[in-house]
């Protein structure tokens, strides 16, 4: 007879350690466990658009209105002309776009008609001279806030290329969105309050009252993690995920470059018996991460986890499911921008009944994937490397873990060749080739033509110290005037 608390997460084997799971959980993510919501999957874009205008078109007080990319196409202008018909009734609409995702796709005449509705459209991180790298950050959130009735978030941008092209057999992309009703509308509202206040003034005072009494709408748990750049409460809530799987894991991401710790911990759990399953796109928009992604299947293959690529035009989805148990929904990639550069947000549920619909939808899913599996060849191969660590280790005392644990990402391969810090893996070593012609190149460069290189780092020098300088001079400007005393004088 199988344990029947084998068969729950440990999260679920008894009130004390559901206590505990739900403290770590909180602490790691950053984000309280929210009770009384109801979550609705929303399958692909059609079902997402549908969905969104929908809740635009009863808008009877504010739409907040946050994304990455808005993309001046006939879907957009529909979408956005709803929105302008809401300004006009005197709904408060609030956009926030992001200026590298905008960036070829729409500008600012895209929003003419709602600005002139009464509307307001901001900015996130446009180009400034004195943050020369700030533009790396992102604001990577596909956010839509209707009322304090109901929330969409997921991985849909306001485009049409989500809907495919019929006429040039392009299918739509597959993704995945969310509906939220209940308390954890709040959140939500407030993770768009948070970043429009870092693009100006802040939301009128009293604006966000209505979502901090909203009912109950349903029994579903779940935590809203809004992240900002550096902060990696995702990466560790995800983290803890791989950690204390115990039956099941199943991923579903759209641009996977997995960093060394996290390729290490889904490993681990690969190989106490844990289904892990990772499925990616087969053909992606991004070609340069669809590349770097394949460069790391084999790590993952010789620890055991399963990889799939999505057979259809473009899978964007990014998911997660754990033990039929836990869920994750959002824009996060399982990759190092999405954990630490960006602005994202996600939410993570725990309920049996959206889990049990996740696994499903991930079932039906694979049925439209190929497998990735090593050749015959290379699993004999693999059988007996890992015949010889373990003797080798058996011998040294050394971890097993630290094998596994190779880097996908060049510069980490690159440190470890020079470094001689740890022995390369062979899907590791196939970049190495590319970083050496690289340096090899720079170096002739900068032998034949030194002014070349020497010119630009003399420019970037200049500009970093003029930065530098002045926000010294800036510092010091306010410390004297918060030191200085305050100057009392009879009237």
């Amino acid at each position: 007879m199988p344990d029947p608390q084998k068969s729950l997460p440990p999260y679920q084997s008894s009130g004390s350690m559901r206590l505990l799971a739900e403290q770590a959980f909180s602490r790691a993510a950053g984000a309280p466990l929210l009770n009384g919501n109801r979550v609705d999957l929303l399958i692909d874009g059609q079902a997402n658009f549908d969905a969104w205008l929908g809740a635009i078109r009863s808008a009877q007080s504010s739409i907040l209105f946050e994304n990455y990319i808005f993309r001046d196409d006939e879907l957009t202008r529909g979408i956005r002309d709803a929105l302008v018909e809401r300004a006009r009734a005197g709904v408060k609409v609030m956009i926030i776009r992001d200026w590298l995702g905008c960036l070829g796709q729409s500008g600012q005449g895209l929003w003419q008609p709602l600005l002139a509705a009464g509307g307001e459209v901001r900015t996130f991180n446009p180009p400034n001279l004195g943050s020369p790298f700030g533009w790396v950050s992102r604001d990577h959130r596909k956010l839509l806030v209707v009322d304090a009735a109901i929330g969409f978030l997921g991985g849909v941008c306001v485009s049409a290329k989500w809907l495919g092209d019929e006429k040039k057999g392009i299918a739509p992309w597959r993704d995945t969105g969310v509906a939220v009703r209940g308390p954890a509308v709040g959140d939500l509202a407030a993770s768009f309050a948070e970043t429009w206040s870092q693009l100006g003034s802040e939301l009128p005072p009293g604006f966000l009252d209505p979502f901090h009494s909203i009912e109950i709408a349903g029994n579903t748990d779940l935590r809203v993690i809004a992240t900002l750049p550096s902060m990696a409460g995702l990466y560790r809530l995800d983290q803890l995920i791989a950690a204390m799987a115990r039956q099941r894991l199943w991923l579903t991401d759209a641009y996977f470059v997995g960093i060394a710790p996290y390729v290490q911990a889904l490993s681990a759990a690969a190989r106490d018996g844990v289904d892990v399953r990772l499925l990616v796109p087969g053909t992606s928009d991004i070609p340069a991460v669809g590349r770097l992604s394949r460069a790391g299947y084999r790590p993952l293959l010789e620890a055991g986890i399963r990889v799939f690529e999505w057979n259809g035009s473009m899978l964007h989805a990014k998911t997660a499911v754990a033990d039929g148990r836990w869920s994750r929904v959002g824009s996060s990639n399982l990759n190092i921008m999405s954990w630490m550069g960006n602005c994202e947000l996600d939410i993570s549920v725990e309920d049996q009944e959206f889990a049990q619909g996740m696994e499903r939808q991930y079932e039906t899913d694979l049925q439209n994937a190929t497998e990735i599996v090593l050749s015959e060849r290379s699993r004999i191969c693999l059988l007996r490397q890992q015949a010889r660590r373990r003797k080798r280790f058996a011998r040294q005392g050394g971890s097993s873990g630290r094998a596994a644990a190779g880097a996908l990402r060049l510069a980490n391969s690159m440190g470890a060749a020079i470094t001689n810090r740890r022995m390369l893996g062979p899907a590791e070593s196939i970049s190495l080739g590319g970083g050496g012609l690289l340096l090899a190149a720079t170096g002739t460069i900068a032998a034949i033509w030194p002014k070349s290189i020497a010119w630009p780092l003399a420019v970037l020098s200049f500009w970093f110290a003029s930065i530098l300088l002045a926000r010294f001079f800036s510092a010091r400007k306010r410390t004297r005037q918060a030191d200085r005393p305050d100057d009392h004088r009879a009237d």
